[in-house]
């Protein structure tokens, strides 16, 4: 049963937090970033002023690094990984938070009727190092990723900005939500890449429920 309540989710990303380096753990309560991606974050959230004034809950979804075949980062550097000319993205020690798409819908749909508002990290409580995600996901792919993806790669399919998120380092945890009591259906990447790639069932198959996000 949907929310009798009105409810905006408001689309948001992680790059709010900025490059945090080394091993800092960053949640709900963690104040923001720096530079161009948490800079646009900042002004996305902002631009939710006027429905929060007019009495409607606003919960901003900082994503992560989604992971689906078709687009994003993923999808769009999946074809080196396939020709096995895949390898680490930038130094390897970064931290990546990512989530699994079946996961992102599934904690969008919890949170139309949670009473939850402001910021929620939508992140699997598990992130990887760069250097772990590829081997990873050459191990669900069965390719060799030994030898580093030069950066020029990513920079002309995703963008300079957006390859910004590839470099930086971000263990981002999902407080909100586990404190509000969601249930991930892949707290782990490689059952998640399993899932995405046809080796496991997807627990969201079939589900027909229709979330309307905005960007602020």
């Amino acid at each position: 049963m949907a929310s009798a309540s009105p409810v905006l989710l408001s689309g948001s990303a992680i790059g709010w937090y900025g490059d945090r380096g080394g091993n800092e753990s960053c949640n709900e309560t963690s104040g923001p970033g720096s530079g161009f991606l948490a800079g646009l974050c900042s002004a996305w959230e902002g631009a939710t002023q006027p429905p929060k004034a007019a009495g409607i809950r606003v919960t901003h979804l900082r994503s992560g690094q989604g992971q689906s075949a078709e687009s994003g980062m993923l999808g769009k550097t999946l074809p080196l990984y396939k020709f096995g000319v895949g390898g680490r993205l930038g130094p390897g020690t970064q931290c990546w938070s990512w989530i699994s798409i079946a996961d992102e819908f599934g904690a969008s749909h919890f949170l139309l009727e949670a009473e939850v508002a402001g910021p929620v990290n939508l992140t699997a409580p598990e992130p990887v190092t760069t250097l772990d995600y590829t081997r990873t996901l050459g191990r669900v792919l069965k390719r060799l990723t030994r030898s580093p993806t030069p950066m020029l790669g990513p920079k002309l399919l995703l963008g300079g900005e957006a390859t910004q998120a590839i470099v930086e380092s971000q263990r981002v945890l999902p407080r909100v939500l586990e404190d509000a009591g969601h249930q991930f259906a892949y707290p782990t990447l490689e059952p998640g890449l399993r899932a995405l790639f046809g080796e496991r069932p997807d627990p969201m198959a079939g589900m027909t429920t229709s979330v309307t996000c905005r960007r602020g």
